[in-house]
């Protein structure tokens, strides 16, 4: 028997539950929403795989260019610079392919999501935040801050419009990850598993507070990414634990 992952809770007692080989329905005599847990075809639980993954792929690599990256202090440089100079299609890569983990991963919970509250807005929102992130990776930010070597002491006075591109679409696109913990928590209550619901939010509103722009912003934006991400890798695996559990 598996423990409970972040996102799982205890059935409380009172609850009949009814299983099958394949399906699993639960009735409170409380009024709680029926909760199934249906196993999903190997090509979702590939496509939910993907996005359990992106996020530490993302991380780890952008965390090992900021280590050996020459000139490169995350406390003064956003890791969009690390998409500049001759190592630069290193990150770029890193934005596109976590972007495509992303994207499939949002088919992959349109296809896990089949009823309740969010089974239409969380694809879509985590739909969203895969295409920010291959955006963030085709249209690069301009040189700046001193990186990469030979790069203006400051901020450009004047961006060229792939610079715009990714200085707008980018934070747009977060804002969409953001609400889509609160979609989720949403469904989380619906579920009966309030805890996980208050843990959801919680993060949203935190990732939200680390990209408010201000001083030390650099690492704190990099911060919210790694929560953000966790928190998709977690969703992830309760979505495939629960599925396995039948």
């Amino acid at each position: 028997m598996t423990n409970p992952t972040f996102f799982e809770t205890v059935k409380p007692e009172g609850r009949l539950v009814m299983e099958t080989s394949t399906t699993r329905s639960t009735t409170t005599a409380t009024g709680h929403a029926p909760q199934r847990s249906v196993h999903p075809a190997a090509s979702t639980r590939v496509l939910l795989t993907a996005g359990v993954v992106a996020g530490p792929l993302f991380v780890v690599v952008a965390l090992v260019q900021v280590a050996t990256r020459q000139g490169f202090d995350l406390s003064r440089h956003p890791i969009s610079l690390l998409a500049l100079g001759d190592a630069g299609w290193v990150q770029i890569t890193n934005f596109i392919l976590a972007g495509l983990l992303m994207l499939a991963f949002a088919v992959g919970i349109a296809r896990s999501l089949r009823d309740g509250p969010g089974h239409r807005w969380a694809p879509v929102l985590f739909g969203i935040y895969g295409v920010g992130l291959v955006i963030g990776g085709v249209f690069t930010a301009d040189p700046a801050l001193g990186f990469p070597a030979g790069a203006p002491a400051g901020v450009p006075t004047s961006l060229t419009f792939h610079a715009i591109v990714h200085a707008v679409a980018p934070p747009i696109v977060f804002l969409a990850l953001i609400a889509a913990t609160f979609v989720v928590a949403r469904r989380l209550g619906w579920q009966g598993r309030r805890a996980a619901a208050v843990w959801s939010r919680a993060i949203g509103v935190g990732c939200l507070l680390l990209s408010v722009p201000g001083p030390g912003m650099s690492v704190r934006l990099l911060l919210a990414v790694a929560v953000a991400f966790a928190w998709i890798s977690a969703f992830g695996i309760s979505l495939l634990r629960r599925g396995a559990a039948g």
